[in-house]
C-alpha cells in the first residue's frame, strides 16, 4: 500500500516542472556493436528484433511528483501534455498529485522516449518531444499560492526551464535548479543565469563535472553562488557541498536485486525536497532521497514501486542506524 495519507495543509506545497512522458523500453539479446560495421558509419541502416518490450509512465516531473505523493505530500505539476494524457492523469489523481495545472494541447501527443538496451546494457534513446515543447508558454507565477514553499525546475523543453527559473527569483519562490541531462543543451552562461538564486543545484557526478567545464567554474566558486550542491553518485551515494563547509558524504542504500536504475535520480530528488519541506538538515534530506532512491532501482519502470510509511521507516533506520525524524 502506498502511504499517498496526503492532508489539506500538504496540498501544493511544492511545484514540479519538468517532463510528463510515455517511455517504451525494449530488451534486444545481442550487442549492437556487432552490426555496425566501422567502415559504414556514414549509412547506417539496421533493424533490431526485441524480444521484449514496455510502456511506462516516465518523464522527470511525474516520477518526482510520485514519490513525494507516497511520501504524504500532494505536489502540482505545471508540464505541458498531449491529448493522450488521460490515463495516466487518472493514475496521478489516484496517487494524489495535483494534476489542476498540467496543460494539455490537443494538437500534440505526450512526449515519448524510445529506449533500446542490448544485452551489454548499451542503450540506444530517441526522444520525440512532443507537447513537451509547449512547456514555454507556461507561467509558473500562475500556479503559486499562499502555501507554497517551493518549486524544482526539472529536465523540460530547454526554454521553459530557464522561464521558469526567472520566474521564481521574480516571485520570491525558493526553487531547486535540476538540469539533469539537460546540462548539454545549454551554454555555461545559461547554465549560470539559471542557477543565480537557487536554494539548490542536483545532479550526478558526471553532470556536474560537465557543469563546472561550461562555466569554468570550481565547486567552490559555484558554492558561493549557490546555497546547497548535491551531486549524485549512483550507487555510490551522493555528496553536498556548501559555502564554509565540509562536504557531507551520504552512503547509499543497500539494494535487494538492482533491476532499473532508470528514475532513481529522480526518486532521490523526491525524498530530498520532503526533507526539506519538513525543515530537516541536509545529512537526513539526502538519506530520505537515498532510500527512495533505492526503491526505484529495485523495480522495471519509474514509477512502479511502493512502499507503507513502517516499511521506509523501517529502512531508514536500519540502513542508517538512526531515527527517522518525528513527523515524517
Amino acid at each position: 500500500m502506498v502511504v499517498a495519507s496526503n492532508k489539506l495543509e500538504a496540498a501544493g506545497r511544492v511545484l514540479v516542472t519538468g517532463s510528463l512522458a510515455f517511455d517504451f523500453i525494449m530488451r534486444y539479446a545481442g550487442r549492437f556493436q556487432d552490426h555496425i560495421l566501422p567502415d559504414r558509419l556514414d549509412s547506417i541502416n539496421l533493424s533490431f528484433l526485441t524480444e521484449k518490450a514496455r510502456k511506462e509512465r516516465g518523464g522527470c516531473a511525474g516520477n518526482i511528483a510520485n514519490v513525494l505523493a507516497m511520501l504524504g505530500e500532494s505536489p502540482r505539476i505545471v508540464a505541458s501534455v498531449g491529448s493522450d494524457f488521460d490515463k495516466y492523469r487518472h493514475y496521478l489523481d489516484n496517487m494524489g498529485v495535483d494534476t489542476s495545472c498540467i496543460a494539455v494541447y490537443e494538437d500534440e501527443l505526450t512526449a515519448t522516449c524510445t529506449i533500446c538496451a542490448d544485452k551489454c546494457n548499451n542503450q540506444l534513446t530517441f526522444v520525440n518531444v512532443g507537447a513537451m515543447s509547449r512547456a514555454r508558454e507556461l507561467d509558473l507565477t500562475k500556479y503559486i499560492t499562499p502555501n507554497t514553499k517551493l518549486a524544482i525546475i526539472s529536465p523540460d523543453d530547454p526554454v521553459g526551464m530557464s522561464q521558469h527559473c526567472e520566474e521564481a527569483r521574480k516571485a520570491g519562490l525558493p526553487f531547486i535548479y535540476d538540469p539533469s541531462f539537460q546540462v548539454i543543451a545549454f551554454s555555461g552562461e545559461q547554465l549560470l543565469t539559471d542557477v543565480k538564486g537557487a536554494k539548490a543545484l542536483i545532479v550526478n557526478d558526471y553532470e556536474f563535472s560537465l557543469f563546472l567545464d561550461k562555466t569554468n567554474l570550481t565547486q567552490s566558486q559555484l558554492s558561493q553562488i549557490v546555497e546547497i550542491i548535491v551531486v549524485t553518485k549512483g550507487g555510490e551515494g551522493s555528496i553536498i557541498y556548501t559555502a564554509n563547509h565540509e562536504p557531507l558524504t551520504i552512503a547509499p542504500v543497500p539494494v535487494k536485486e538492482a533491476l532499473d536504475p532508470t528514475g532513481a535520480g529522480d526518486s532521490f530528488r523526491g525524498g530530498f525536497i520532503y526533507g526539506l519541506l519538513h525543515d530537516q538538515p541536509l545529512k537526513v534530506t539526502a538519506q530520505l532521497g537515498s532510500v527512495c532512491g533505492a526503491y526505484a532501482v529495485e523495480c522495471l519502470g519509474t514509477q512502479n514501486f511502493k512502499f507503507t510509511h513502517e516499511e521506509f521507516k523501517a529502512r531508514y533506520e536500519s540502513t542508517f542506524n538512526e531515527p527517522l525524524p518525528e513527523g515524517l
